[in-house]
């Protein structure tokens, strides 16, 4: 066999490596009902300090140090640990989780959107296309009227998406990190900022946690552990070992697991409304990461 039939089949998906993505996508889809478990008994900004901990807590020792980066990675864990996840859990505490897992892909749109204007990355009819359809799916959704005296937390979901952009630009600009290594420092980084932000934002604290029941930890150590620790650590490998327009359109299942979840979990409504503006959502960020599948950092960590 020639060497480009070797290379073919070395790039080619494997039937277990199909399946374990699907299974992965299934976890990071169900997590969007799982947070919202856990916003139910604890504060937004005590649950992500505790999810964070535990995070440095499992990375840190596999984690090499950032030598020459430390405050680019610090400025990241402030964006993307403090600023995203803190408009997308307080979002999530408040809105459902299959709105949720929709209106957060908009983070795809918003960055290929700065990537052209930082990276000078043509954009291009068809990918300005796809934002425009993506934007179009989560303004159907919100016209939804169960949305009603909801839209502040689905703004806060949205911004979230655009801060999550933001820190995508920051991630493509470091240089020779991995995503281990990054996703553990910000962790470490974020952890104290959380806890100082709940203390003085928050109320109730302790006694959150002792009356929080067993859902309540599960939900963080699910977040932790599966999501970050396994979930993350999987994409990580995937990543060196396929093309990354190979395995990224995968995302695209994430918002439809994430609907699934909050029906059978949340006991959410599935409305013709939700599911056309889903539908659109996912067609225009699939058109973008299909076009140009390098545009997002798949480092980023997400919800």
């Amino acid at each position: 066999m020639s060497q480009a039939g070797v290379a073919a089949r070395e790039l080619s998906l494997s039937p277990l490596h199909m399946v374990a993505i699907l299974g992965l996508m299934l976890l990071w889809g169900i997590n969007f009902a799982v947070a919202k478990i856990g916003l139910q008994q604890l504060p937004p900004m005590l649950f992500m300090a505790s999810r964070f901990a535990l995070v440095a807590l499992l990375l840190l020792p596999f984690a090499k140090r950032p030598t020459g980066q430390w405050r680019a990675v610090f400025v990241i864990a402030v964006t993307l640990g403090l600023l995203h996840f803190s408009f997308m859990f307080h979002g999530l505490k408040t809105v459902d989780a299959g709105t949720a897992s929709i209106a957060i892909q908009l983070q795809v749109p918003f960055a290929s959107l700065l990537a052209a204007i930082f990276f000078q990355d043509k954009l291009g009819w068809r990918r300005a296309l796809g934002m425009a359809i993506a934007f179009c799916g989560v303004a159907v959704i919100a016209g939804e009227p169960r949305l009603e005296g909801q839209y502040l937390a689905l703004a806060f979901v949205v911004t979230a998406s655009f801060i999550w952009s933001i820190a995508n630009v920051q991630i493509k600009l470091l240089k020779d990190i991995d995503g281990v290594t990054l996703n553990a420092w910000v962790a470490a980084f974020a952890t104290p900022m959380l806890i100082v932000a709940s203390l003085l934002t928050e109320d109730g604290q302790w006694q959150a946690l002792s009356e929080a029941d067993f859902w309540a930890y599960f939900a963080i150590v699910y977040q932790a552990v599966v999501v970050v620790a396994i979930g993350y650590g999987y994409w990580y490998w995937l990543m060196r070992r396929y093309q990354i327009n190979q395995i990224m359109p995968a995302t695209l299942l994430v918002p439809p697991f994430g609907v699934l979840a909050g029906v059978v979990f949340l006991d959410e409504s599935l409305t013709v409304t939700l599911v056309a503006g889903g539908l659109m959502t996912i067609a225009g960020v699939g058109i973008i990461i299909l076009r140009r599948p390098k545009t997002t950092a798949p480092e980023a960590e997400r919800l």
